[in-house]
């Protein structure tokens, strides 16, 4: 099975990442960031879609101080709530040390690029890694970050000053989760920052772009996606 072993930052542990790699050269990578749902099903296929399109490929497991090896599916409601119990008590700053730790490793996979420096890596997240992507953006030296209805980055509009590469953020007008009012707070905190861009989704809920299952919608899901794609392109390779 594709899954490698990557060390912490502090030398102090490791955890496993599902990895998806490209036929040939792989242009840049992109760090996968999961939902409350572990790196299920429904990441591993975002892997698999990014490796197709020439992108080495890594999702970290994030809850693995908590449990390893987490799958949930969020159509099942004991489930939900069971992700919603992991989320509680996910310490956000070490999982945001844990997917600089990936950037690390995918950059070590990745060969050098013609003007000599180390290959892009760039950061795609739903929900809770929606939010994350905006922290790793924020954190890191992340190449790109793209969040999808990440939740309570209103609270995080403090760190906005310390984005200083490509940043993409997917709004759910419906969101339930990121209410009318939060989003006029995202809006009104990034509409002027040089480096982000913002895209608004009308009508859409919480987890509109997953892969399968009963909160998808379509046609939405493909425009912020190939939304995604062109950013992607631009800014990793």
């Amino acid at each position: 099975m594709p899954r490698v072993s990557i060390e912490t930052l502090d030398h102090g542990g490791s955890f496993s990442g599902w990895l998806a790699e490209p036929e040939g050269t792989p242009r840049g990578a992109i760090i996968v960031i999961q939902e409350i749902f572990g790196v299920n099903p429904g990441i591993r296929a975002k892997c698999d879609h990014w490796a197709s399109l020439g992108y080495l490929s890594l999702a970290p497991d994030l809850f693995w101080r908590i449990q390893e090896g987490v799958e949930l599916d969020p159509d099942v409601p004991e489930q939900f709530q069971e992700a919603l119990g992991l989320m509680q008590k996910l310490n956000q700053d070490k999982a945001i040390a844990d997917i600089e730790a990936c950037i690390r490793e995918a950059r070590s996979r990745l060969p050098a690029r013609e003007d000599g420096n180390a290959g892009r890596v760039g950061c795609v997240g739903y929900c809770l890694g929606g939010r994350l992507a905006f922290m790793t953006a924020a954190r890191t030296d992340v190449d790109a970050s793209v969040g999808y209805y990440g939740v309570g980055l209103e609270g995080l509009l403090g760190e906005k000053h310390a984005i200083a590469r490509p940043l993409m953020l997917h709004i759910a007008g419906a969101d339930h989760f990121v209410t009318p009012d939060k989003q006029e707070l995202i809006h009104e905190g990034l509409d002027d920052h040089p480096r982000v861009t913002l895209h608004d989704y009308p009508g859409e809920d919480h987890g509109f772009a997953t892969e399968s299952g009963k909160r998808r919608s379509e046609q939405a899901a493909r425009l912020a996606d190939s939304r995604t794609e062109a950013f992607f392109a631009e800014y990793v390779g």
